[in-house]
């Protein structure tokens, strides 16, 4: 059971830290904290005619902190220098060191903005000034650390706390999507190194889950069965291109792999929603992602960056018959030297070209030793 304790910043956004023990009633927290300047402004959505989907306008994140030293990490506890002057962060003073953490985005793709209305493009699509939510999920306070150098209870206690922030912002009618996602290493482009991901909620179905959701519909009207389900059930019987199996969950190199060591993850019982995995699923996610993500550092003998996405079914649709949750890893190493780049046929066009078999790089990933821990019946975590 995770804990957890909700703070306002001067600046309006909410901070919430979690822990597996309860906060004391007399708990505070202070700043100094990093605000949001003055010169901010919300980001809106404008309708991209021509292709049909939305396109996010947000000036405001050209002025976030790009790859700061480890000692102005605004992702840090606050450090007190020797004059004792603290340097301000988005951590807030005066508490217990959190073990995970959640704030609202200070350079948010989207945001609430203003509820006024938008304006009308040349199509008579109205353009959106209340677009969504952002939110950061701080996983570990260690700055050094990375998803697969977590221990299985604490990766297990970042899949409760993505749970949770689900279950609570699909109580918001106006959100329509919740995504969570990470983006590791520099090659794919982050500003920040310490540990963490974030959690996008959108007021429509993003273009590309809506194709899914689409086809999965569709799929289900005619054959009456889930299309992920149906996928993660042939993999399971074919066998050639899984990469790790419990009984509650399946990991696979999908049959048409657009990135070369690309990996699936999804629950082996149709879940709709990621907060619908039961505590037998969460421990076993902690397990099934901490191996992909040893093996990608196994691999090449690297941390490998990667992208990891969660695409599940629209927000409060838990009885979605056709689709359920999974997670997408897109690393972006081909071979040790070589990067996948989305390039002109890729970004004009839409269609990926994969340079190796997914058969063979599955065989690669699985072949792959490494060792995670284990949990006891209890569900306590073994060396």
């Amino acid at each position: 059971m995770l804990h957890k304790f909700e703070w306002r910043k001067p600046d309006g956004r909410l901070w919430i830290e979690y822990s597996r023990q309860p906060y004391p009633d007399d708990y505070r927290l202070t700043g100094p904290v990093v605000e949001r300047p003055e010169s901010w402004s919300p980001p809106h959505l404008r309708w991209h005619a021509m292709r049909g989907e939305f396109v996010s306008i947000s000036a405001s994140r050209q002025d976030r902190p790009f790859l700061p030293p480890r000692e102005y990490c605004p992702l840090c506890n606050p450090i007190v220098r020797g004059d004792g002057v603290i340097v301000p962060s988005e951590v807030p003073l005066g508490g217990r060191c959190y073990s995970w953490a959640v704030f609202e985005n200070m350079f948010p793709g989207l945001s609430a903005g203003n509820r006024g209305g938008g304006e009308r493009d040349s199509s008579g699509v109205t353009d959106r000034t209340v677009t969504g939510r952002c939110e950061v999920v701080l996983y570990s306070p260690r700055h050094d650390s990375t998803l697969a150098l977590e221990s299985l209870s604490h990766i297990e206690g970042l899949i409760a706390v993505w749970q949770d922030r689900c279950r609570e912002l699909e109580k918001d009618r106006e959100l329509a999507y919740l995504f969570p996602f990470e983006n590791k290493g520099t090659e794919i482009g982050v500003t920040l190194h310490h540990p963490h991901g974030q959690l996008y909620a959108f007021t429509h179905i993003p273009p590309f889950v809506a194709t899914e959701h689409h086809i999965a519909a569709a799929h289900h009207a005619q054959t009456g069965e889930c299309l992920v389900c149906a996928i993660a059930g042939e993999e399971e019987r074919i066998g050639e291109r899984l990469v790790e199996m419990t009984n509650t969950m399946v990991a696979f190199v999908p049959y048409a792999a657009r990135y070369p060591y690309e990996v699936h993850i999804t629950s082996r019982c149709h879940r709709p929603l990621i907060h619908q995995l039961n505590d037998v699923e969460r421990r076993e996610l902690a397990i099934v992602l901490k191996t992909v993500l040893l093996k990608y550092n196994r691999l090449f003998n690297f941390s490998m960056p990667y992208i990891m996405v969660h695409h599940q079914a629209a927000a409060r649709d838990g009885e979605c018959p056709s689709y359920h949750w999974h997670i997408e890893l897109y690393p972006p190493y081909r071979t040790a030297e070589k990067l996948k780049y989305l390039a002109g046929v890729e970004s004009g066009t839409g269609l990926f070209i994969n340079d190796t078999f997914p058969e063979e790089k599955a065989a690669e990933l699985r072949a792959i030793q490494v060792s995670v821990g284990a949990f006891d019946d209890e569900g306590r975590e073994t060396k």
